[in-house]
């Protein structure tokens, strides 16, 4: 069985450093794409990617215009896109524009693995901190 691959897009280095290290702990490798322009020329030369995180606001293109650049491409289909925000009070509008999961920061370091492995199994968890 392959390891599972994360992809996260997010435009802070620190928060990039502290969901790495929260899905490192879980045995979970990633991939990061700092900015937002780059995601779309990004995308065919990854790998086999099982989830992804996206912040919402970022410089250039921002979560929900990268929501729809995923949610175009076939290898993304099945792979849960998950809201990944300081700005908790965008859970209704991420959950109307498709989102799979809603997780708010400052992520919790004693939730996440639970989070984590809700979201591989399917499920969709809508979480703010």
């Amino acid at each position: 069985m392959s390891q599972t691959h994360a992809l996260i897009i997010e435009d802070n280095a620190r928060n990039v450093q502290v969901l790495g290290s929260l899905l490192s702990k879980q045995g979970v490798s990633h991939t990061d794409i700092l900015n937002s322009t780059l995601v779309a020329s990004a995308l065919p030369d990854l790998g086999p990617v099982d989830v992804v995180f996206l912040d919402l606001e970022m410089p250039g293109l921002n979560g929900y215009d990268i929501l729809k650049v995923l949610q175009s491409d076939p290898h993304f289909a099945s792979v849960p896109i998950i809201a990944c925000t300081v700005h908790a009070n965008e859970i209704n509008n991420a959950h109307q524009l498709g989102f799979h999961s809603f997780l708010s920061k400052p992520l919790d370091s004693d939730r996440f693995p639970d989070q984590l492995a809700r979201i591989l199994r399917g499920e969709r968890v809508w979480e703010r901190a």
